[in-house]
């Protein structure tokens, strides 16, 4: 059978594929019989699905799960909805892309794990690999699948490593053009400013954030950074002036009290990491708007950006 992704899906056509629980309820028809009301979706579209004749002593699938289905696309109400004829939940054994079933980043997080390991080696600084290690081990292993946002920059599976790795190279970049900055304590500022987004945010290994956490709504992820941080640092006994600056950094990378920050940079490498947060938030940002807006044409208002974007159509010829 042809694999399609949801937006292609049509009336008639047999489907059989892996999709995304988004929703999942056991119901009762008119008669009285059970059956199963679900959402399923891949990074194209959604699609409201019945299993009917339902075994009233069967589990309905998780959200976040995935699952293997077949049957045929029918059209109720004007809409299009999947008749489920057989279906399964996903094993290890299976082949699944998850870029495939939601937003994901374009790297995978191993690899992106790989380059900041790497980079964190290279330090020269011992207090500076040190601390940071401490903050990616706090971190621990769902760092590799965790977004950076609920709906804003890299809202994404693994979209914290996208951002964080992309910050990285553009530290890079601008070391080549300031050397005189001190590049252990910028790139070590770039890989923890947001770890602690893991604390604030609550989210599924599918990158869906659903709410913010109790950290979240009640600190955010800059002061827990800093607490984190101190952790990592009693239990590393690392003291003094390195610790200081890192903690300022992570207070200040917002750069404004009214994005959070209650202190400005107030030091060169501060100031580095604040614009570079900024330029990559907003590249990704207006990348995802550009993608969605036909050539030619402006997007709606972008909340983040205060603006709407326009798509250029990169053309001499263009009028």
């Amino acid at each position: 059978m042809e694999s399609y992704s949801v937006c292609q899906l049509q009336k008639d056509m047999r489907y059989e594929g892996f999709l995304l629980v988004r929703s999942a309820e056991k119901r009762k028809d008119v008669k009285g019989n059970d059956y199963v009301d679900m959402n399923l979706t891949d990074r194209t579209g959604e699609i409201n699905c019945k299993i009917w004749n339902w075994e009233s002593t069967a589990e309905t699938p998780e959200s976040g799960a995935v699952v293997k289905v077949r049957g045929t696309v029918q059209e109720y109400n004007g809409r299009l909805q999947l008749r489920i004829e057989r279906w399964r939940p996903m094993t290890e054994e299976d082949p699944v892309d998850m870029s495939q079933l939601v937003p994901s980043a374009p790297r995978k997080g191993s690899e992106m794990m790989a380059e900041i390991r790497e980079t964190v080696n290279s330090f020269t600084s011992e207090k500076l690999r040190k601390l940071t290690e401490g903050m990616l081990e706090n971190a621990g292993t769902d760092l590799e699948w965790f977004p950076a946002a609920q709906r804003m920059h890299h809202a994404e599976r693994s979209g914290l490593l996208h951002h964080t790795t992309d910050m990285l190279r553009l530290a890079q970049a601008m070391l080549e053009v300031y050397p005189w900055l001190n590049r252990d304590l910028l790139l070590a500022g770039v890989i923890i400013h947001d770890l602690a987004k893991m604390d604030e945010l609550k989210s599924d290994r599918t990158g869906n954030v659903t709410d913010y956490t109790r950290d979240g709504q009640l600190l955010g992820h800059l002061v827990r950074g800093i607490t984190n941080l101190n952790r990592v640092a009693d239990r590393l006994n690392i003291h003094g002036e390195t610790v200081t600056l890192l903690e300022h950094m992570l207070l200040s990378h917002h750069g404004e009290t009214e994005y959070g920050s209650p202190k400005a940079p107030m030091f060169p490498e501060a100031e580095a990491l604040h614009w570079i947060d900024i330029m990559d938030a907003r590249m990704n940002t207006m990348k995802g708007v550009e993608d969605k807006t036909p050539e030619g044409a402006f997007s709606e208002k972008i909340f983040s950006l205060d603006r709407r974007i326009y798509h250029p159509m990169y053309t001499d010829s263009a009028e």
